[in-house]
């Protein structure tokens, strides 16, 4: 009998082991984009170019648990000075005031053992909403360092206005000077983390 006990909290702790494989994103292989009309007929597109983010990964299962993402406010990069500092005003981010963007996963929605939607709290310019990812699961890798990296692709659409940031214009001609939906995209890698030696 003591055998058996011993031997199924060995097995539990082999399973829990198995399970725990931290991963952290890439950052050199990973972008933070966003995309937003602009003038009714175009778009414009920008990136943060700094953040942070570690999960837990089963790939058996294609479940991902304890998802933190933290982006820095000050990195917004459209490519044009004047405009990325208007949207680190007062007008948009405030990142004197609210230095990082977060997101926080609750549920993953896995179909045939991979993930498809990510389920979680965006919390941006010091507010909080539940939020859906679209996951794009593009698979497992070994790198020819021997690190074992996995690639995705995932997506999801805000109203600015839901985390305070109201600034328009009105154009002459109808329509305002930016639209209300954004449109948040995240591509990229992540790396296995190894045990310290």
């Amino acid at each position: 009998m003591l055998f058996r006990i011993v031997l199924a909290l060995i097995t539990v702790s082999i399973n829990a082991a198995v399970w725990a494989a931290p991963y952290k994103l890439d950052e050199s292989h990973t972008q933070v984009g966003f995309k937003i009309k602009h003038l009714v007929i175009s778009t414009v597109s920008g990136r943060f170019n700094k953040f942070s983010g570690s999960f837990d990964f089963d790939p058996a299962k294609g479940e991902i648990k304890d998802l933190k993402v933290e982006i820095e406010a000050s990195s917004i990069d459209t490519t044009e000075p004047d405009r990325d500092k208007h949207l680190k005003s007062v007008d948009f981010f405030d990142v004197e005031k609210y230095p990082k963007l977060t997101f926080v996963s609750a549920k993953t929605v896995t179909k045939a053992n991979q993930p498809t939607q990510l389920e979680g709290a965006l919390t941006i310019h010091g507010i909080k909403k539940n939020v859906t990812l679209e996951l794009d699961y593009k698979g497992a890798t070994t790198d020819p360092w021997g690190n074992e990296r996995i690639a995705f692709e995932a997506s999801t659409k805000v109203n600015r206005k839901d985390f305070d940031l109201k600034w328009n214009k009105s154009l002459d001609k109808g329509g305002v000077m930016i639209a209300d939906e954004v449109k948040i995209l995240i591509e990229g890698e992540a790396l296995l983390q190894k045990p310290a030696k």
